[in-house]
């Protein structure tokens, strides 16, 4: 798997990371062996980056992850996990509740140090907080030596920005998701440039933007508007009609951007997790591509709303 360098951390990270979300149970029920055998799976291949969060099955991603993770080598993988979002209605980026977080994630985790820690959400909470009081806390974690590198995560771009304007020389990276995919590129076009000229990583998520860019069923809660999801459903007609996956092709197409560090997906499902792999051994059919960028064009870069309203 190649890798890429995060930011000024001098973290080598693999292009296509592990995410662990699915091993919370999100999306399905699972077994103790499935979130063993994806861990396995997925560090053996290369994706040895292994994010998760609290949020995450409120909690069971890291224990099943933590489980996953027993009896192989800590120096083998990076671990990333995230705080302040517990819930989808529990926010708590006190400086108190940090320190706590994280003392629960490593037990859960069975580990002294995690590699990336990031601020999870933070477009749901007055914004001051995070510069004021969450992120002086964190640091003071990273100077105790069980944080290598810190950040945040968050959708709107506008949030993004309102944090960096006061942190930018403090962090090392940030992750956003679904916002470098083949229908909406803002991530990289927006905010890539301001994150380079600081050095700041840049790590994204949701390849796939739940679900969207992939021959699956649409799920009830996607928030994207209709014209979006026609869109898409077109580009998948489009990609089977030449014999290709959708989500082969918006795999290759997010993983390929040299400004991002990695790109994260999750699977509890080991076949899909090496089918991943072997899409990226792939040449991007750029004929195809070009001709799904098409189909999105009209609807590029429409996203919708999370968070404070006055975040977005």
């Amino acid at each position: 798997m190649k890798t890429r360098t995060l930011g000024k951390t001098g973290i080598e990270l693999p292009i296509l990371s592990f995410g662990a979300s699915s091993l919370g149970a999100e999306f399905r029920s699972i077994t103790l062996e499935e979130a063993m055998l994806s861990t396995k799976t997925a560090i053996d291949l290369g994706m040895n980056f292994i994010d998760t969060s609290p949020f995450y099955g409120r909690g069971m991603s890291e224990i099943m992850l933590g489980l996953g993770l027993k009896g192989i080598p800590r120096g083998s993988y990076l671990l990333g996990t995230k705080l302040g979002r517990y819930s989808d209605i529990h926010f708590d980026f006190s400086a108190r509740r940090v320190e706590e977080s994280v003392h629960v994630s490593l037990q859960r985790l069975g580990t002294d140090h995690l590699d990336i820690l990031l601020l999870h959400d933070v477009e749901f909470v007055p914004l001051a907080q995070i510069w004021e009081e969450t992120l002086p806390a964190v640091l003071k974690l990273k100077r105790q030596g069980k944080v290598r590198a810190v950040g945040f995560s968050c959708y709107p771009l506008k949030t993004f920005h309102s944090v960096l304007d006061h942190v930018e020389d403090e962090i090392d990276c940030v992750l956003s998701y679904n916002r470098h995919t083949l229908q909406n590129t803002s991530f990289a076009e927006d905010l890539l440039p301001r994150l380079e000229a600081k050095s700041i990583g840049a790590m994204n998520a949701g390849p796939f933007s739940a679900r969207l860019l992939t021959n699956a069923e649409l799920p009830a809660w996607l928030k994207e508007p209709e014209e979006v999801k026609a869109a898409a459903r077109a580009a998948a007609k489009l990609c089977a009609g030449r014999g290709v996956d959708l989500a082969q092709l918006a795999l290759q197409f997010s993983c390929e951007h040299p400004g991002l560090a990695t790109t994260i997906a999750g699977s509890a499902n080991p076949a899909n997790i090496r089918k991943w792999a072997e899409w990226l051994e792939q040449p991007i059919d750029r004929e195809l591509l070009a001709d799904v960028l098409a189909i999105f064009s009209p609807v590029r870069n429409i996203g919708h709303t999370e968070g404070l309203p006055e975040n977005n």
